[in-house]
């Protein structure tokens, strides 16, 4: 027989969630009482879950079967009546709120830290997911956080560990435990909303060959399962794709540097003709075509423009959300299809309350974030599957369908700067510096460039009225160029600068600029202004994209 044992704890100080739930090295979660504590604060925080049904899920990392056994005792103990977990703890993160959003399910937790590092050593992170399917609102994580700081005791089941690998029912206590299938709810709606028969077509054409690699991260099955046996891609056509607890000693990040080996691939001169990579939990999406690297800026603005040829969005948008920090390209397609576009805050919460209220049906980040109304996450492959529709009736290169957009919209030419693991101190001096520069500048000449505003952004949500502000420092010029300058808190150490830069080129005659060299005197003038080296004591950024 199984009893609730209520076990003893003290709070520990460190536990605040940031925009992607609590994310810390595995030794600080492997330590006592640490991922209990926090569990039990996102039980503690919710009304009504008794009989409700959780559903939980990670990305393979390193701990996520020993956490997802620690969740589903505990989420028995604290009265679920149901949780679906995937087969293997396996669940990427779009799947995830798929599941949520399919079986009406009251919420779910997700075990990851996106496209951070796994192992012994690494990170590790736990994020919880409301009943729309999205990360939880600020309300809640804040609730969350309050509870973490006065938590004396929580409760888990005494029994034994359920097996992950099984496909079935099992009984906890009072709770059933159903493993599921981890990929088949995903893709049965990556069919509804594509024209898989097109796309197969073109897959088995003979003429046109595709590279996707999963970086040894969790979208491996799902991309198995969707290219090579649903649209029978040539096997082998997913590399990488065991998901490894370590990621096979990679950066499960899909950018040009740390998904070098597909990039070799790509830039070869008898490459193949379309290539995408995804992250750890399967929410990002990198996009490349022969000798053709497409920003996601870019990318959100061709799949905005041509979304009507897609058959889940053949009605068209009802407007486009993107982070203010991602360039306006996407800003150019709404104006021509006389709809809305929304500048929010980064991260993805900030997009649900649009999707919820049907004002936004596209949205996107410049951080290789994609998404749609289709779930309330971003979503990497629900990207690559889209393009290869698009590329299915279109018939055209990855390379000719972004430069008819900039030949139709214009360029922005767009990089960010990533200055990562910087002494916190310095990071935020920097920032409060700034900061107080702000109120003057406007009308400031620097270079050939005059300042038209510049302030720390704030959003205010048009759906519920609330208001975030300090996301982010923009500095916006007369000519339609900007920089901006964030610090992120996605990392688990020090912080991480990010410099956005970006200019506008209507003139088609010089869309083939290098985008380094079209960017440089905005690139000299941001380290003007902020005293980015100086700050980082680096000449380099780490990662350019």
């Amino acid at each position: 027989m199984t009893t609730v044992q209520t076990v003893s704890t003290q709070p520990y100080p460190d536990q605040k969630p940031g925009t992607s739930g609590l994310r810390k090295k595995v030794p600080t979660f492997q330590q006592p009482n640490y991922l209990q504590n926090f569990i039990q604060a996102i039980f503690d925080s919710l009304d009504g879950i008794q009989n409700q049904t959780l559903v939980v899920g990670g990305d393979g990392r390193y701990y996520n079967r020993e956490a997802i056994q620690i969740i589903l005792k505990m989420a028995a103990a604290n009265g679920f009546g149901k949780v679906l977990v995937g087969q293997g703890g396996i669940l990427s993160t779009p799947a995830a709120s798929c599941v949520i959003r399919k079986n009406g399910a009251f919420g779910g937790i997700i075990l990851s830290a996106s496209h951070n590092p796994g192992g012994p050593k690494e990170d590790f992170g736990v994020k919880y997911n409301v009943s729309n399917g999205g990360p939880a609102p600020e309300k809640i994580t804040s609730a969350i956080f309050d509870r973490t700081k006065t938590i004396t005791e929580y409760k888990i089941l005494d029994a034994s560990d359920v097996d992950l690998d099984r496909i079935g029912s099992t009984q906890l206590g009072h709770t059933t435990v159903e493993v599921i299938d981890c990929v088949a709810d995903y893709a049965a709606q990556m069919e509804t909303l594509f024209d898989f028969a097109a796309i197969q077509d073109l897959l088995s054409s003979g003429n046109f060959r595709i590279c996707i690699d999963s970086l040894h991260a969790v979208t491996g099955p799902y991309a198995t399962a969707i290219f090579e046996r649903r649209l029978n891609a040539p096997a082998g056509t997913v590399q990488n794709g065991v998901p490894l607890e370590d990621f096979g000693g990679g950066h499960p990040d899909p950018n040009l540097v740390y998904a070098k080996s597909l990039v070799d691939v790509m830039f070869q001169d008898d490459g193949p003709d379309f290539g995408a990579a995804s992250d750890g939990d399967g929410d990002r999406n990198m996009v490349l075509g022969r000798n053709f690297f497409v920003t996601p800026s870019d990318s959100l603005a061709v799949l905005a423009a041509n979304a009507t040829l897609v058959p889940g969005y053949r009605s068209g948008l009802t407007g486009i959300a993107r982070s203010m920090p991602t360039s306006q390209a996407p800003d150019r397609v709404a104006e021509k299809l006389g709809i809305e576009c929304y500048e929010t805050p980064t991260g993805w919460k900030f997009f649900g309350n649009l999707l919820d209220a049907d004002k936004a049906t596209l949205c996107g980040e410049e951080s290789f974030g994609t998404g749609s109304n289709h779930i309330r996450e971003k979503d990497g492959l629900w990207a690559v599957l889209f393009w290869l529709n698009i590329l299915a009736v279109k018939k055209q290169s990855v390379e000719d369908i972004v430069k008819e957009h900039w030949a139709t919209y214009g360029r922005n030419f767009y990089s960010r700067h990533d200055y990562e693991a910087v002494a916190s101190g310095p990071a935020t001096q920097m920032m409060e510096t700034l900061r107080g520069a702000l109120a003057s500048m406007p009308g400031q000449t620097f270079g050939k460039y005059e300042v038209a505003y510049a302030d720390d952004f704030s959003y205010t949500d048009p759906v519920d009225g609330s208001v975030a502000s300090k996301q982010g420092i923009r500095i916006g010029f007369t000519d339609g160029s900007r920089i901006i300058f964030r610090l992120s808190g996605t990392g688990t150490e020090g912080a991480t600068i990010r410099l956005y830069v970006e200019r506008y080129e209507a003139d088609a005659s010089k869309h083939d600029q290098d985008t380094q060299a079209a960017l440089a005197d905005l690139i000299q003038l941001a380290d003007e202004i902020a005293q980015l080296k100086a700050t980082t004591g680096r000449d380099q950024p780490t990662v350019i994209t």
